[in-house]
């Protein structure tokens, strides 16, 4: 049954995508010569976050804490790498080492910020624009509906424009790679191209899903806190930014789950829209590369687990 398969992620990277396992994290990219480069990074195992990840609706939280920590050290390995020809890695080390940014708050910790900045605008430039419109929306529940347009609006936008970028759209071209390779292996094919590329480049898991899930999510739990005044409004949307990440850390799985059942798929069905702008067709050599990063992740999880039980013995 592919329901029994671990639940695997990833997300794209510059010219790569990056997969994760239980106890590693594998990026494999194009580099400029056309060549395969893969970057791992071991999962460290805290025992505090990994009690906290059994607990529902905080482990939503820790692990979009893990997950912007560990996806950022992919992204800066991409971005420094995919365009550079392997005769100047030299060159581009020589620079790392120079980087006073790196070297004072470490680059887990810009991805960990990053990721709470784009939050924190995204939920407080609708409140903002909301406002803007008391004179003819004045209610609770309508400025609640109205802030949640304007995200839904601003998230769509964003995307979009993005997308114009011919190096955004490569990213999205991977992060389809990305999900049709999940899509076969949980379809028990084998990942030769030719099935990777018959699979759909969406995916209920997808991290796109969760950012529509915390509008839809957040609009009901906004509905519970007045929204006068203004400075009231702003704290109590900050306030929840943790309630709101982890009802939808959970309304994400509950999808997840319920995909296979006729009555209960469409649940997942706003973010695999969604993903219709964060995901394009990928070419096969895109695909090539998906595919060795896959394997490399499994690889290494198999190696782990065979170091694990001979240790056991001992």
């Amino acid at each position: 049954m592919k329901n029994q398969k671990p639940a695997y992620g990833g997300q794209a990277v510059m010219e790569g995508v990056m997969f994760g396992g239980k106890r590693h994290t594998v990026t494999a990219i194009r580099r400029k010569d056309d060549s395969i480069e893969y970057f791992d990074l071991p999962r460290k195992q805290n025992p505090t976050f990994q009690k906290l990840k059994k607990v529902p609706f905080l482990r939503g939280i820790i692990a979009l804490i893990e997950a912007s920590a560990n996806g950022t050290q992919h992204l800066n390995f991409s971005s420094e790498r995919y365009d550079v020809l392997p005769e100047e890695d030299e060159k581009v080390q020589q620079e790392q080492k120079s980087s006073k940014l790196e070297m004072v708050f470490g680059i887990a910790a810009i991805g960990v910020l990053s990721f709470l900045f784009g939050k924190f605008v995204f939920t407080l430039i609708p409140v903002f624009l909301a406002e803007l419109f008391r004179f003819a929306v004045p209610g609770d529940v309508g400025q609640v509906m109205l802030e949640s347009v304007f995200k839904v609006i601003l998230l769509l936008a964003y995307i979009y424009f993005i997308s114009l970028t011919p190096l955004i759209k490569r990213v999205f071209q991977y992060h389809g790679a990305e999900h049709k390779v999940i899509n076969a292996y949980e379809n028990n094919l084998p990942l030769t191209v030719e099935n990777v590329q018959s699979q759909s480049r969406l995916h209920y898991r997808c991290g796109s899903s969760f950012i529509l899930f915390t509008v839809i999510v957040g609009m009901f739990v906004y509905l519970l806190v007045p929204t006068e005044p203004l400075t009231a409004r702003i704290l109590n949307r900050i306030a929840l930014i943790p309630v709101v990440l982890g009802i939808s850390f959970e309304v994400l799985q509950i999808t997840n789950k319920v995909r296979d059942i006729p009555v209960l798929k469409f649940l997942g069905y706003p973010g695999l829209w969604l993903q219709l702008l964060t995901t394009k067709e990928p070419k096969d050599d895109q695909v090539e590369v998906a595919i060795a990063s896959f394997n490399k992740m499994l690889e290494m999880e198999e190696e782990a687990e065979k170091g694990l039980k001979k240790a056991a013995l001992v």
